[in-house]
C-alpha cells in the first residue's frame, strides 16, 4: 500500500526540508535567498522526476518503472500497481472477447450488430455466408443499403420487429432464410437469420402430400361412390351393368389399398435408423423371384427378356429393402414397354462395387420429367386413371429404400429410344469374390 499523503504530511515534510536552508540563511542574513535556492532545488528534483516519469511513460517499452526518491518512489509504484490492474483487466477482457466472438461463431445462425440507426458494428461468419456481408469491411454501412431486399428493407423502416420475416437470401437464392430483429444493450439491435430451407421444403411437401393423398382417393371414391347411388335400387340395373359396377368398385378399393400399402412402406423405410447391413442378401435369387411374381403382369406383353446375371454377387443389406427396389423397377419396366418389347437386366460387378440395371425399348422418358421422378405422386401422364394404374410412389420408394444402402438411383433416357434405371451399390456392401459362383446369362420370353 502507498502513503496517505495529507496536507499536514506534506507542510510538515516541506519544513522539515526548508529548516536547514532557513538557519543557514538566518545565519548569514540572506533569508529570501536561501529559502530561493531550497525552493529552485526542490522544482529541479521535482522536474527530474518529471521526465524520467514521461520517458517511461510514453518512449519506454518496459512495464517496469524508474528509480524513485521520496514522494517518487510511491509515485512509480503506485502508476506501475495501476498499469498491471489495467493489463489484467485488459487481457480479461480480451479473453471474454474472444468467448463470445467464438461462442456467436458457434451459433448455427447468422449474427449482426446493428447500431440504433440500422449501421453494422459486428457481425460473424455465418452473416457473410447467409447475407453476404463483409466483416469488418462493412462496418460502418447501414443494414439497408447492404440488404436491398424490399420486404427486408420494408420490415426494417416499419420498426416493429414483434414477428420474424422469411425471404431468400441475398447471397444464395435458393437458401430461404428466417430473419428476426431484437433490442440489444444500449440503442442497439442484435439481427438473427436463421437458414430455414429445408423447413420451408417439408412444409411444401407436407402441403403437396396433403393435396396429392386428396386428390388420389378423391377419385376412386367419386367412382365408388357413383356406383353405389346406381345400385341403389339394383332390380332397375341391368345384370350386365351391375357386374360392370362391382368389377370397377374393387378395382377402385385395390388401388386405395395399393395406395395405403406403398405409403405405409414409404412411412417405414423413412423412419427406419441407419442399419450396419450384417445380413447377407442373395440378389440374384431376388431377381429371379421378382420375375416369377411378375409373370401375370407381362403374360400378355410377350416381352423378350435378356438377363446378365453374375450368380456369384451377392451384398450386405436390407433384403426386404431391396427386394422392394427390384420388384419396383421390374414393375414400371414391363408397364410402359410396348408389347413384344425388350427387356435387359442386369447384376454385374463394376470395379469393387455392384450394379443392377434395368432398360427397356419403351417410349422412354422427356428431359423435363427426370428429375421428378422420384418426387410422390408425381406420373409423367397427367391422367391419374391412366391404364398403367400406378399411385407415383413406387420410385419415392426406390429413392429412400437405395438411400438406406448408401447408393441412388440412376437414369438414361431420350423420347422413342427407351430407359435404363440402374444403381450402385458401394463396395463395401459386396461380398468378397473368393466365395464365388459361376455367373449365368440367358434370354427368356
Amino acid at each position: 500500500m502507498g502513503k496517505h499523503y495529507t496536507l499536514r504530511v506534506i507542510f510538515r515534510g516541506l519544513l522539515f526540508y526548508l529548516a536547514p536552508f532557513l538557519l543557514v540563511g538566518w545565519y548569514l542574513g540572506a533569508v529570501w535567498q536561501a529559502l530561493s535556492l531550497a525552493l529552485l532545488l526542490k522544482l529541479v528534483w521535482h522536474y527530474y522526476f518529471i521526465n524520467r516519469l514521461t520517458t517511461w511513460l510514453w518512449d519506454s517499452r518496459t512495464l517496469l518503472p524508474p528509480t524513485g526518491r521520496g514522494v517518487w518512489t510511491d509515485i512509480f509504484d503506485g502508476i506501475y500497481r495501476t498499469l498491471r490492474r489495467n493489463q489484467s483487466r485488459q487481457r480479461s477482457l480480451s479473453t471474454l472477447i474472444k468467448r463470445f466472438r467464438q461462442a456467436s461463431e458457434a451459433m448455427p445462425d447468422a449474427a449482426v450488430v446493428l447500431k440504433e440507426d440500422g449501421t453494422v458494428t459486428w457481425a460473424n461468419k455465418l452473416a457473410q455466408l447467409y447475407l453476404g456481408l463483409q466483416w469488418p469491411g462493412d462496418s460502418g454501412i447501414r443494414i439497408t443499403n447492404l440488404i436491398r431486399n424490399p420486404q427486408f428493407v420494408k420490415f426494417f423502416k416499419a420498426g416493429d420487429f414483434s414477428h420474424a420475416i422469411t425471404m431468400h437470401s441475398p447471397a444464395h437464392h435458393v437458401m430461404d432464410i428466417e430473419v428476426r430483429l431484437m433490442p440489444y444493450a444500449d440503442n442497439q439491435y442484435l439481427l438473427i437469420a436463421r437458414d430455414v430451407t429445408q423447413l420451408t421444403k417439408l412444409e411444401r411437401m407436407r402441403k403437396d402430400f396433403v393435396a396429392n393423398v386428396s386428390h388420389e382417393l378423391k377419385t376412386p371414391l367419386t367412382v365408388m361412390q357413383g356406383y353405389l347411388e346406381m345400385i341403389e335400387e339394383p332390380e332397375m340395373l341391368p345384370a350386365k351393368q351391375l357386374n360392370k359396377a362391382i368389377h370397377d368398385m374393387n378395382a377402385q378399393a385395390l388401388r386405395m389399398q395399393n395406395m395405403v400399402n406403398q405409403l405405409l412402406e414409404l412411412s417405414r423405410i423413412e423412419s427406419s435408423a441407419p442399419e450396419s447391413f450384417s445380413e447377407e442378401v442373395n440378389l440374384p435369387q431376388l431377381i429371379e423371384q421378382s420375375l416369377e411374381e411378375v409373370s401375370l403382369l407381362r403374360q400378355d406383353k410377350d416381352h423378350q427378356i435378356e438377363l446378365h446375371i453374375d450368380s456369384s454377387l451377392l451384398v450386405y443389406g436390407n433384403a426386404e429393402k431391396l427386394r422392394t427396389v427390384i420388384m419396383n423397377l421390374l414393375t414400371n419396366a414391363i408397364k410402359y414397354t410396348p408389347a413384344q418389347g425388350h427387356l435387359t437386366i442386369s447384376w454385374l460387378r463394376r470395379h469393387k462395387s455392384a450394379q443392377f440395371k434395368i432398360c427397356d425399348n419403351g417410349p422412354g422418358i422427356d428431359p423435363i420429367h427426370q428429375s421428378r421422378l422420384t418426387e410422390r405422386f408425381y406420373r409423367i401422364d397427367a391422367d391419374r386413371n391412366s391404364a398403367t394404374g400406378g399411385t407415383g410412389l413406387g420410385l419415392s420408394i426406390v429413392k429412400h429404400a437405395l438411400e438406406a444402402h448408401r447408393s441412388r438411383l440412376e437414369l438414361d433416357s431420350e423420347p422413342g429410344k427407351g430407359s435404363c434405371f440402374s444403381f450402385v451399390l458401394p463396395p463395401e456392401l459386396v461380398k468378397p469374390l473368393a466365395l464365388s459362383k459361376p455367373s449365368m446369362e440367358q434370354t427368356d420370353h
